[in-house]
Order: structure tokens, then C-alpha cells, then sequence
């Protein structure tokens, strides 16, 4: 990714207002569980990116070093409006929900030891996991007719969430294999 805008959506070009906006109501939005909502707005509502698209920056974003929604926000700020793209979109992803979880960590101090505030939480990361589970879902529609990518996808899920293996060890075992499956096969078939 250079130092130049990149790329335009296919509606038109995309702002450095439209990536804050765009961001900004991912982050609103998504408070728990922001992948969620970013594929909805940057692939269904705006367009910008195609499912392939989403779930490759996607893919990248788990390997690099810090929170997964927020490289994805680098790298979509990148693609259309270079590193002013990507400051913008940062900006507007992390304005809001940051003062709000900064005030809230606050308040939440305050009343830990209250019954209702510990089954409030536990029911708000119920529905958290459902919403990543359902996005993981439609993450590997791209991939439907591609048995190595969903074999892969299945074997990461195993290692991670059946067997508990770290996730470095679930990298490294299965990056090096993913890499030489998609060299054996043609792109249609992976």
C-alpha cells in the first residue's frame, strides 16, 4: 500500500469525510463485535469493498500486531485515500467509542460488586460471541467452492477453539501449509 490514494470505490470516489463518517457509525455501531458491522457497511451499504476484498484484509489484519478492526480501518483508509485515509478513518473509528469506554470503564469502577451490572455484562458477551460467530460465517461465503480454503478455516477453528492450542502455534503450523496448498492449486480451485 503506497502513499497515494489507491483505488475508488465502485460508486465514485471516497472522501476522507465519507471514510470518517464511515467509520465513525462502524464504531457506534459495533460496540463488542465492530467486524460485524464493518462488513455490513463497507461491503452491503457502501460498497466499497467486495466479500473477497473484506475477507482478505480481513485475513491480513490477524497476523498484524494490534486489534483486528483497527488495521482493517488502516488498511481501507490506505486503499482509497493513502495515509491521510487512513489517519481519517483511524479518527473516526476510535473518536467516540474511545471517550465513551474511557467513561464507562469509569462508572463501571464504581459499582463492580452489584449482582445486576455482573449479569448485564454476562449477557452482553452472549450476544458479542453470537455476532462473531455469525460474521465468521459469512466471511467464508467467498470461499464456498474452494474445499483448501475451508479445510484451513476448519482446522484453525479446531486448533483454537476445540483443542485450545495458542494461537501463535495455530500460525505457524498452518500458514506455511495454507501457503503451499494455494501454490499447488490454480485460484479457481483453491
Amino acid at each position: 500500500m503506497g502513499d497515494g490514494p489507491q483505488q475508488d470505490a465502485p460508486g465514485g470516489p471516497v472522501t476522507l469525510g465519507a471514510l470518517f463518517v464511515g467509520f465513525l457509525t462502524i464504531s457506534m455501531l459495533g460496540f463488542g463485535g465492530p467486524i460485524v458491522w464493518a462488513r455490513r457497511i463497507l461491503v452491503e451499504r457502501y460498497r466499497w469493498l467486495d466479500d473477497r476484498e473484506f475477507a482478505e484484509i480481513v485475513g491480513l489484519c490477524q497476523f498484524l500486531p494490534g486489534p483486528n478492526m483497527v488495521c482493517v480501518t488502516v488498511c481501507v483508509g490506505l486503499k482509497f485515500r493513502g495515509w491521510a485515509g487512513a489517519l481519517t478513518a483511524v479518527a473516526g473509528f476510535i473518536l467516540i467509542p474511545w471517550t465513551l469506554g474511557f467513561a464507562f470503564g469509569m462508572l463501571y469502577l464504581q459499582f463492580t460488586d452489584i449482582v445486576a451490572v455482573q449479569g448485564i455484562l454476562r449477557g452482553i458477551a452472549a450476544v458479542a460471541a453470537g455476532l462473531i460467530i455469525a460474521t465468521g460465517l459469512r466471511l467464508l461465503r467467498p470461499y464456498r467452492a474452494r474445499p483448501a480454503a475451508l479445510l484451513f478455516a476448519a482446522l484453525a477453528f479446531a486448533g483454537l477453539a476445540l483443542l485450545r492450542l495458542p494461537l501463535l502455534l495455530v500460525i505457524v503450523l498452518l500458514v506455511p501449509a495454507s501457503i503451499l496448498a494455494a501454490r499447488r492449486t490454480s485460484p479457481a480451485t483453491l
